[in-house]
């Protein structure tokens, strides 16, 4: 099996290849090396307020997956970091993006949560949008003044929207860089996981939405973080070993091939084959004798698609992505994506959805559905477990409120940090002071 390395690679460890930088919030330091984080990152209001601007006004954000519109007319309202959304696809099949506002009075146009519709009324004054943003009714429209233009009404939205392999993103401003180049290194895992399946990947019905009372960056980091796996998820391991998987419960002997990179413009991954069964294509004890066939299955259809080489990739090879800024896609015992927005400082709001093969056998959906939810599933036996830490760690700083550093420097002087140490989220952490204080940290020095 072979991996794809971003940044890494180059047989240099970040301390060699990364200049230093000491700014107010990061302290990125050698002589000794040390990678620092302010705490006070996570529960300033300016802070966040400057994230807005900085971060979730400037970077390609995820709106959704194209599976979940799959005809014309359909629709699905979100919030996107703040902003109230319609993910369609209009009349004739062109995917939209449009803020939920009527340009009348500003009242939401849609108050459902999904459907199939060819047109969106504001329940306020009864103005009516088609799907590609045109105003086509409205009470009495005589009534007003002459030079009134509806075309000057149609329905706003991001400057730009655009997709990979069926993800979509959208950019306020007009300028953004092609979404293509902003993913740098993250396309080789997103083909990784859309090459699962020759008729697609879907998103399958329903998603797990719920909020955390921490800072949204605290689970950034957690949901690369595989230095917690073996004590915080223990009981998830342990039922796994009670069910006949070879499980020692330690992160050099479960973890093979472990490795972190970096994709560019902040995006990270780890990577592992992991001691658990994955319903893609590796079957483990676990999951039952009776799932072996169905499992194995799959791995056939795997090889005669792409050829044994590429196969045993997509079926072995687990790995947990960020996509900067608020994006996690998680292929491991199941295919997961995860945003988290704030809300505040100490709130944000997850959503999680399921990606599977389009035309994966009831059977296999069935499997899929039971290994998603025994670990990812918001009351799996890890989903509360990292919940609960991270709400910890919010509590926490209440003990030294804006005062103290959290440490990120595990395998900082590597040459090949494993999943188990901190080069994701030191990548994460020198984008975001990038882009929140300046490139290499602006004028720095504050402490």
């Amino acid at each position: 099996m072979t991996t794809t390395a971003g940044a890494a690679g180059t047989g240099l460890p970040e301390v060699e290849r990364i200049p230093p930088r000491s700014t107010r919030y990061v302290r990125d330091e050698r002589d000794p090396n040390a990678f620092l984080v302010q705490r006070s990152v996570f529960v300033d209001e300016d802070v966040l307020a400057r994230e807005r601007e900085a971060i979730f006004n400037r970077c390609w954000v995820y709106v959704g997956h194209g599976s979940e519109i799959p005809e014309p007319n359909d629709f699905v309202s979100r919030t996107v970091v703040g902003r109230p959304v319609l993910f369609t696809r209009d009349k004739d099949g062109e995917v939209r993006v449009w803020y939920n506002a009527c340009t009348h009075r500003g009242a939401e146009v849609c108050r459902e949560r999904r459907g199939n519709a060819r047109r969106f009324r504001c329940f306020y004054h009864s103005w009516s949008f088609s799907t590609d943003g045109r105003l086509v009714a409205m009470p009495d429209e005589d009534a007003y003044p002459e030079g009134f233009s509806k075309e000057a009404h149609r329905l706003r939205g991001p400057a730009r929207v655009e997709s990979y392999r069926g993800f979509y993103f959208m950019n306020v401003r007009a300028d953004a860089e092609p979404l293509e180049d902003y993913l740098a290194g993250t396309k080789y895992y997103l083909d990784l996981t859309a090459d699962q399946s020759a008729a697609g990947m879907v998103v399958t019905p329903g998603s797990h939405e719920y909020s955390i009372k921490a800072n949204w960056k605290l689970l950034v980091e957690n949901s690369f973080d595989g230095y917690h796996a073996i004590p915080v998820h223990k009981t998830y391991l342990d039922v796994q070993r009670s069910r006949g998987d070879q499980i020692a419960g330690s992160t050099d002997s479960d973890w093979k091939r472990s490795y972190a990179y970096d994709l560019g413009n902040g995006h990270a991954v780890t990577v592992k084959e992991a001691p658990w069964g994955r319903p893609i294509a590796r079957w483990k004890p676990s999951m039952g004798e009776d799932t072996r066939e169905i499992v194995e299955d799959s791995y056939r259809r795997l090889v005669a698609a792409h050829g044994t080489r590429r196969a045993d990739e997509i079926a072995g090879l687990d790995f947990n992505m960020h996509v900067f800024p608020n994006l996690s896609i998680n292929n491991i015992m199941a295919v997961i994506i995860r945003t988290y927005h704030p809300v505040t400082p100490g709130l944000m709001h997850v959503n999680a959805w399921s990606l599977a093969p389009a035309e994966e056998s009831p059977a296999a959906r069935r499997v899929r559905n039971e290994s998603f939810l025994s670990f990812l599933g918001p009351a799996g036996l890890a989903t509360p477990d990292d919940n609960e830490a991270l709400e910890s760690c919010h509590r926490g700083y209440a003990s030294d409120p804006g005062g103290g550093w959290s440490d990120v420097s595990r395998g900082m002087d590597l040459d090949e940090p494993r999943n188990w140490d901190e080069l994701q989220m030191r990548t994460f952490w020198r984008r975001w002071s990038d882009l929140v204080e300046g490139p290499g940290g602006g004028n720095g020095g504050e402490h």
